[in-house]
């Protein structure tokens, strides 16, 4: 299977997701928009995954290729690709699929509570979120929900924490795949958006509990697994 993604900053990359993909024997491609705007066709790909980032979904002054990418993310849409955006990602989904992306109440940054949506009970993903479970969190905008897309569920501090639409897109504003790497990462890189507001945790409270890694990404494993590999798609 051929994985493409998309990546906005150096410093997230495909996390747990990696390792997944290359034990089943995928190939794995990328654009890094911090250092080229190049793009494959969509003929060239399986599975298109948008990355995280610290920039806003909005900030095309400061970042022109959020308009190549925004262009290409609708016409991978077009072409009925199975999509999953995460965080950054997500919210790119969100735009281009016509909703409003916009700064939450609160920022979020930390291990917190995920409440699994009812609207979800039909869709594969039922069976793979827990009802209630701490993820990882790093963001401060949400977004609305597009039109037909269904709630994957709510945190305390934001009540879109993602949608799945039409079993081929998904986009978390939550994280599955990061690992202690990838998340000491965000610490080093982003320290300023750790401003010990009331959903924000400190660099210990982040790391210190080493199973939720474990946990989340057995998580992202599984719904890997029932989204992605049981599709047929080219080898």
């Amino acid at each position: 299977m051929r994985i493409h993604y998309l990546q906005h900053v150096p410093f997230e990359g495909l996390g747990s997701m990696e390792k997944f993909f290359l034990d089943h024997h995928c190939s794995i491609t990328c654009t890094p928009f911090y250092q080229t705007e190049e793009l494959p066709h969509p003929s060239q790909f399986d599975l298109l995954i948008i990355m995280g980032g610290p920039m806003g979904v909005y900030d095309e002054v400061q970042y022109p290729w959020l308009k190549t990418e925004k262009k290409f993310i609708e016409q991978a849409i077009n072409t009925d690709k199975p999509i999953l955006g995460i965080c950054l990602g997500a919210q790119l989904l969100a735009t281009v699929l016509g909703a409003k992306v916009y700064p939450n109440k609160f920022r979020e940054i930390g291990w917190f509570e995920l409440i699994k949506s009812e609207q979800i009970k039909n869709s594969f993903l039922n069976t793979v979120l827990p009802k209630r479970f701490d993820v990882f969190h790093w963001h401060g905008d949400t977004f609305d929900l597009p039109a037909g897309a269904k709630l994957i569920g709510s945190s305390q501090a934001c009540t879109n924490q993602g949608f799945v639409l039409n079993e081929k897109i998904i986009a978390l504003q939550f994280h599955l795949e990061t690992t202690p790497e990838s998340a000491q990462n965000l610490i080093t890189h982003c320290q300023d958006e750790m401003d010990n507001s009331t959903f924000v945790q400190t660099p210990e409270q982040i790391l210190a509990p080493t199973e939720k890694f474990a946990q989340i990404n057995k998580v992202m494993n599984l719904l890997l697994e029932k989204f992605i590999l049981r599709r047929n798609c080219k080898k």
